[in-house]
């Protein structure tokens, strides 16, 4: 893999990071208990429930993101990063920013 490859990814994967760990602040701050002092009725009750769910499934994700980043990152400069594990091909960039766990270039993986 070329320096400059290297260094593009590193860029993107430590943005998409910073990205991934003010979204979890944000879903941490979203998923914190609510004082019984708000007198609401049942069914928005119902609804906040609901809602925090849907937030703690995406804090989830979110915290499954970021560990795959940081791999993502642990492994640039290594043997064989971002080429495919079947064809040698460089994985593109996008590929590995949306997919970090991919190890295998889009027409390998079909």
């Amino acid at each position: 893999m070329d320096k400059e490859f290297e260094k593009e990814i590193k860029e993107k994967v430590l943005a998409s990071i910073e990205k991934t760990k003010l979204d979890i602040a944000d879903y941490k701050d979203m998923t914190l208990p609510e004082g019984l002092d708000d007198a609401v009725g049942r069914v928005s009750r119902m609804d906040a429930i609901n809602n925090k769910s849907v937030t703690q499934a995406a804090l989830r994700q979110a915290e499954e993101k970021l560990k795959k980043f940081n791999y993502v990152y642990s492994q640039i400069g290594k043997s064989g990063f971002g080429e495919c594990a079947r064809c040698g091909n460089l994985i593109p960039i996008g590929r590995i920013i949306l997919m970090p766990q991919s190890i295998h270039c889009v027409n390998c993986a079909r």
